[in-house]
């Protein structure tokens, strides 16, 4: 068994992973505590008793809140010491992500600018640049935002056309263009822009302050959701950029945008962990107040159903999110002994885990828009007033299928990243793949009888394992290079891999919770596992069936829908049973305490 931090980024499809390699949210030390704490804190003092204040983005409040939030820290955590910062884990900052992710309009502004914000200068910046900005950025002193869309360039994001022309004196980039979608953009000192360096193909990036002459506003856009959170568009009329604030090299602006994607997509999937909890909380408060029928709704099997389901989907997803988190700590670290400093090996480390990325990012924000959608069916009608917070969970939860590339995009990216990296020889998909294939005829349903409850799990996902392999590899071998263009049929690989990541994921930390607590502590997870593998063979089996039902003729297609078929049995579970003991633990608990 390799040690974790050797694992590759979407290696999970071929290799069997123990407990003991994985980071479960029960290992959090005493200072991660602490700093949720503050997370928490902040948010109960400062920003839920101003949410109608945030929501009608009064002048001034959000930038007063975080300039308040760093006055704790709160925006430097991902920061070395050296510019201010407090130099934590990627774990703590996924912690801190997951905590703030909660607080709506406010979580918005404030990943903005601890993320995509700062930390392009942070892991690309010389070092002057990082002493000027970062440290700046770091304590609140200025605040950022990143400028990447374009009003024609929005998934094509290397469409853009903003160009940078070099000044005659060779002093200044003179910067032309237009971005729009920009957060942070009202309040903004400094800003990640995005531009073409005269006729080059591909972007370079420029820190732009928004002081520099030439640099002007529209007025915050009016959304759907989010409200609180300044949106506008920004203009660049022959600004004058000094040549020292070119962003790394020249003609690299894509790799670094793609880079932040990456890392802004796995701290979407901690954000998102945060709403949820809310919005859950939210439920089960209500559900314990309102009376129908002369009983508290919370006594009826449909509602327990929901608030159970919102439990499940917030606690595998948050399986996931910690796993690659510490997966990520372990890759920077190994980074950093080979020689990078520290904002090097970062990006590095959090770049290497694309797929596991992208299925955050998809699986969190669709788990989450199910939870708040609940959340407005058990407020009933109360739950369409604007004057409840899951109103607001509801709109604010939409924007997270399009922000940090779209959910169609991301699950392309997981299918067409893990094959790139299969076919660099990170791991040897196909030749696994092809193993299966050869003995397909021999293929027969898992004899679990002989096994304890975790060796019967674990058939189960080794089998979810092999059906994955077997389509993507019958999809790749039919299509070839035109599988890009089989986006219906990416779209089926990608729902099974993003099952299967997040089933593993969650047995792992189950089994790992039953080894440092003992069996007494973990039934209502094993019920949350339960649920989570049998719901995940059925959406597996389905998505398997219609990505080789689409290409697959004749016999061949009989034979190789029958090993998905195989490969996704399951036993049955009484699932009314094990939802109704996760909704009474949190109707008792009147809390998300999982």
């Amino acid at each position: 068994m390799e040690n974790k931090s050797n694992l590759k980024s979407g290696e999970f499809l071929v290799k069997e992973i123990d407990k003991d390699d994985v980071f479960i949210p029960e290992e959090f030390d005493e200072e991660q505590l602490m700093i949720k704490q503050t997370c928490i804190d902040f948010l109960e003092t400062e920003v839920f008793p101003n949410i109608e204040r945030i929501e009608k983005a009064e002048e001034g409040l959000m930038p007063e809140l975080l300039k308040k939030a760093a006055e704790l820290g709160l925006l430097g955590i991902a920061i070395p010491e050296e510019y201010e910062g407090f130099g934590q884990s990627f774990v703590t900052q996924m912690l801190s992500s997951e905590v703030i992710g909660a607080g709506y309009s406010f979580a918005v502004a404030y990943s903005a600018h601890c993320g995509i914000g700062t930390l392009p200068i942070m892991y690309y910046g010389n070092p002057e640049q990082r002493q000027k900005y970062v440290t700046q950025l770091a304590t609140g002193e200025k605040l950022g935002a990143y400028c990447l869309t374009e009003p024609g360039a929005g998934s094509d994001a290397n469409s853009g056309t903003t160009r940078a022309v070099l000044s005659e004196d060779g002093k200044h980039y003179i910067l032309n263009g237009q971005k729009m979608w920009i957060t942070n953009a009202g309040f903004a000192d400094i800003q990640i822009v995005f531009a073409k360096i005269e006729n080059d193909r591909v972007y370079s990036a420029f820190i732009v302050e928004r002081d520099f002459p030439g640099v002007t506003l529209n007025p915050d856009e009016r959304k759907m959701g989010i409200k609180g959170s300044s949106t506008r568009q920004i203009f660049y009329n022959d600004v004058k950029v000094p040549v020292e604030n070119l962003l790394g090299e020249r003609g690299k602006g894509y790799r670094i945008a793609l880079s932040i994607l990456h890392m802004g997509r796995i701290k979407l999937g901690a954000n998102v962990l945060g709403a949820a909890k809310k919005a859950i909380h939210e439920s089960v408060v209500y559900a314990n107040e309102r009376k129908q029928f002369g009983r508290l709704i919370s006594q009826f099997g449909a509602i327990k159903y929901k608030l159970a389901e919102q439990v499940v989907k917030t606690f595998t997803t948050e399986s996931a999110v910690y796993r690659v988190s510490k997966d990520i700590d372990d890759a920077i670290t190994a980074n950093m002994a080979d020689g990078c400093d520290k904002g090097e090996a970062s990006i590095a480390g959090i770049s290497h885990y694309a797929v596991e990325a992208a299925i955050l990012k998809v699986y969190g924000s669709e788990a989450l828009d199910y939870v708040v959608d609940e959340s407005v069916q058990i407020f009933g009608g109360m739950g369409y007033s604007a004057e409840t917070l899951v109103e607001k969970g509801y709109r604010d939860s939409r924007i997270n299928r399009i922000f940090e590339g779209t959910n169609e995009i991301n699950r392309m990216l997981v299918v067409d990243t893990a094959l790139k990296r299969a076919a660099k020889g990170d791991y040897d998909l196909f030749g696994e793949a092809k193993s299966l294939l050869d003995k397909i005829d021999s293929l027969r349903v898992s004899d679990v009888s002989g096994l304890d409850y975790y060796g019967e799990k674990k058939v189960y996902v080794k089998n979810f394992k092999k059906a994955i392999l077997i389509s993507v590899a019958l999809a790749s071998d039919f299509f070839q290079r035109k599988l890009a263009e089989e986006q219906e049929i990416l779209f089926n690989l990608s729902d099974m891999m993003m099952e299967l990541y997040v089933a593993e994921s969650t047995l792992l930390r189950v089994e790992k919770l039953e080894s440092m607590k003992g069996s007494a502590a973990v039934g209502i997870y094993k019920d949350i596992l339960d649920i989570n593998i049998y719901d995940a063979a059925s959406r597996i089996l389905k998505s398997g069936m219609d990505a080789l039902n689409s290409f697959l003729e004749n016999g061949n297609r009989e034979k190789m829908t029958n090993a998905i078929d195989i490969l996704t049995k399951v036993q049955g579970v009484n699932v009314k049973d094990a939802r109704r003991r996760i909704a009474d633990k949190l109707i008792e608990d009147n809390a998300y305490n999982f």
